[in-house]
């Protein structure tokens, strides 16, 4: 199993220290009013991230007039030339390491210095890069916490000044997690009495325990430990804290997960005691909307229900046709206070994390699934905006409202979708024509507005597990997509713009949900890739989403249309938090903020904060601490987002691998997901589950990796295999508590295209090279 397969190989250079020899920093020739050499403007660029932005690097080279449009193209061409990669409005080289970064420390040097490692980073883009850590001396006023050994943290990376020793340096923003003498593992009896910890990932190594600290566990459970010995000779030596049960019970599978990606899952005393002793809310600066039949429509086992809608026809002569739509949303604001218990555990959460058996939340039950909740017939304080739209789907006006609301009915998206479908129970069938229906006529023509927009529309279905009693699977499906999810999901969209827009007005500082165009390089390998379709791209730094939709039109009932999405998915940016506002690319929208989901999303909790007192809402506004650092809490939070998907992901295709370990041997049909230089990804659609196929298994045909047509092909044959292949495979390996799975390949490879063919003979191209010689050892990728 694998995940996401978007190859970062090529990509792991360190800046300023491989592929160019460029001056050290502090001999870097700056002669104002010229443009900089090339060797000079990238170790400037990679020295000073600070001043990536083209406006900074003019300012730094005082550079005006036409310098500025020569600058323009030549940082151009460096995107185009895949030397640099565009972030936000910075410029970085390629592989770089982010801004703020979560590190695990894992060694000294010789000096005894602190190193760490980035705690995600894909296996397929190399070693991941030595960090230095610098702490803070004694005598500085606002020292930065301090770090040890083992601990996972959250820093500020910076580029390193001396040559020779690790590529960054950094300084420590916060300690996320000191566990440096705990862990995880599975127990193992030993026949001589005691046993064996053997780790659950890759990086760990295996410990002793002594009998008398087996703590009762049996062969084969999943059993959290401290380390109690560490030896320069022998095996480490550890003892029991807790037993978590069977490695093989859904609750092992979940927590493996937790434990590796260091996510918080035990509420500390101090935080369940003010969640438990919080009361109801008051009337105090709220309106009274509990005669207004607000309803939830969400998943059938949803437990807590933060967004209420309502629809009806805008009276008013001056917008005939229109529609009034309001979106209720909890008052989270009001129980989570700035520097509360409750506050500091939800920002080092960020957000919940949805597991296939259990939900780790970002805020206890008592919050999230009582006093915040909309429940059905109970008083609830909210944050509302009621939106007015014209019959063409036009924004007009919107307006905010802190109010104590009564849901009228919980439903389902299946229940509400078969009601519009004509076939309502005894729940929906009364309140069909008066809230079901116009919350459907004004559906229709918010999608006017949305047809218009034309946000980025890719086709990827997702796949849900569903797990038996005993917590493994039973089966992987695709749930379907119904109007009710769209109708939902695009008014939570217009109250999210809604909010964004009203914080600019009161010009109060918040924190945007953004998402940047695809880099110029990114668009280039795309565009390269279709090519080799007969699909054209347009160029241009002035990418919209429409352009990659009418990519994605020409590819509709096309064998190669999941290959088309899957290809313009990568090509994307990632979608972040900032306090700076560069617009959401794949909404097509100037302005978006998440306010729809503070139950879950620390970043919607700052939104309502911001609106509650920009606005004069009472009690539980923003304060000025907050926003003094709200560049830093956005970083936090956007990590913490990065980190719950891995865990998710992790999860899944743990459950998957556990699910196929009883089928090695067997044959499956499968697609070609993924093509590297170290093999082939296959996908066994049937599952969801994604596995390897080493180069060496491909064949005894010399195999040449081609970037621009995502291809594999024999040097000899002329046969290989292209992204989006069907193929059959055998299962050879499953590999549970990795969550990795590895196939031999059945099917012969296909005839390449002329293209591929002649690629070959032409030499290499950029971008693309041969690999070794089948029989040779796969290097180890993800899997």
């Amino acid at each position: 199993m694998t995940r996401d397969p978007r190859s970062r190989a090529g990509q792991s250079k360190r800046p300023g220290r491989a592929g160019r020899d460029v001056p050290p920093t502090d001999t870097i020739p700056i002669i104002h009013g010229a443009i900089p050499p090339r060797d000079v403007l990238l170790r400037f660029i990679a020295d000073h991230p600070e001043q990536a932005s083209k406006r900074e690097i003019a300012k730094a080279f005082g550079l005006k007039g036409e310098a500025r449009v020569e600058l323009k193209a030549l940082l151009k061409s460096f995107e185009e030339d895949g030397l640099l990669e565009k972030r936000r409005k910075s410029l970085v080289r390629p592989g770089a390491l982010p801004p703020v970064v979560v590190l695990d420390i894992t060694t000294r040097d010789v000096d005894g210095e602190l190193i760490g490692r980035p705690a995600e980073w894909l296996d397929d883009a190399g070693v991941a890069p030595a960090v230095l850590i610098r702490q803070s001396g004694g005598a500085r006023k606002n020292k930065a916490p301090v770090g040890g050994l083992g601990d996972r943290v959250l820093a500020k990376i910076f580029p390193a000044k001396e040559r020779g020793g690790p590529a960054y340096t950094a300084r420590i923003i916060k300690v996320l997690d000191k566990k440096k003498n705990s862990g995880m593992g599975v127990f193992r009896v030993l026949a001589g009495g005691g046993g064996r910890i053997m780790p659950i990932d890759r990086r760990g190594e295996e410990m002793d325990v002594d009998t008398e600290f087996t703590a009762g566990a049996k062969d084969g459970d999943l059993v959290e430990i401290d380390v109690v010995r560490m030896g320069r000779f022998g095996l480490p030596r550890a003892q029991i804290k807790s037993v978590i049960g069977s490695v093989a019970s859904e609750k092992a599978i979940s927590m493996i997960a937790i434990h590796a990606h260091g996510i918080p899952h035990i509420f500390p005393d101090a935080v369940i005691r003010e969640a438990e002793t919080a009361g109801p809310a008051t009337m105090s600066h709220r309106e009274d909307w509990r005669s207004l039949p607000l309803i939830t429509i969400d998943p059938a086992d949803a437990k807590d229900h933060d967004d209420a809608v309502h629809a009806e026809p805008d009276p008013s002569p001056d917008n005939p046709g229109g529609v009034i739509v309001t979106v209720a949303i909890a008052d989270v604001s009001y129980y989570v206070r700035p520097k509360s218990a409750l506050d500091r555990e939800a920002l080092k959460r960020g957000n919940s994390v949805y597991f296939p058996d259990r939900v780790v939340p970002m805020l206890p039950e008592r919050i999230s699934n009582d006093l915040c909740s909309l429940k059905e017939g109970v008083d609830r304080p909210a944050l509302a905006v009621r939106m007015v739209f014209s019959h063409e789907g036009r924004k007009a006006t919107h307006t905010f409202h802190r109010i104590m609301m009564k849901s009228a009915a919980k439903l389902s998206y299946q229940q509400a979708q078969a009601a519009i479908d004509g076939a309502p129970d005894d729940k929906t069938g009364p309140i069909l024509e008066t809230i079901l229906k116009p919350l459907w006529e004004a559906y229709r023509i918010m999608t006017v507005g949305r047809n218009r927009r034309q946000p980025l529309e890719l086709d990827m279905p997702e796949r849900k597990i569903l797990l038996k009693d005993d917590g493994t699977v039973d089966r992987v499906f695709v749930p379907p997509r119904l109007d009710a999810h769209k109708l939902i999901e695009e008014m939570m969209i217009q109250a999210n713009v809604a909010a964004a827009e009203t914080l600019e007005k009161k010009k109060q500082v918040l924190i945007y949900r953004v998402h940047d165009a695809p880099s110029l390089a990114k668009q280039e390998t795309l565009r390269e890739f279709l090519q080799t379709l007969d699909i054209s791209l347009v160029k241009g730094g002035s990418m919209r989403s429409n352009h990659f939709n009418g990519v994605l039109a020409k590819a509709v009932d096309k064998p190669f249309q999941q290959m088309v999405n899957e290809m313009v998915l990568r090509s994307q940016s990632q979608a972040i938090y900032s306090p700076e506002n560069i617009g959401h690319f794949g909404l097509n929208l100037m302005k978006y903020a998440h306010f729809t989901s503070p139950i879950r999303r620390y970043a919607d909790l700052i939104v309502h904060r911001a609106l509650v007192g920009s606005l004069g809402f009472g009690e539980g506004g923003i304060t000025p601490d907050e926003e003094a650092v709200l560049d830093d809490i956005a970083a936090e939070i956007s990590t913490f987002e990065r980190r719950a998907m891995a865990a998710e992901r992790d999860t899944v295709d743990r459950l998957i691998a556990h699910h196929l370990a009883g089928r090695v041997g067997e044959e499956f049909d499968g697609r070609v997901s993924g093509v590297t230089k170290a093999g082939l990804f296959v996908t066994l659609p049937e599952y969801g589950a994604d596995g390897f196929v080493p180069i060496s298994m491909l064949g005894r045909d010399y195999f040449i990796y081609d970037e621009a047509h995502q291809a594999l092909s024999g040097e000899k044959t002329g046969l290989g295999y292209r992204l989006g292949d069907t193929v059959r495979v055998r299962l050879a390996e499953a590999v549970p508590l990795a969550g990795s799975l590895r196939f031999d390949m059945l099917s012969e490879g296909r005839k390449m295209p002329t293209a591929v063919r002649s690629f070959h003979k032409s030499g290499r191209r950029k971008g693309s090279e041969p690999r070794r010689q089948p029989g040779t050892r796969p290097p180890r990728g993800r899997r």
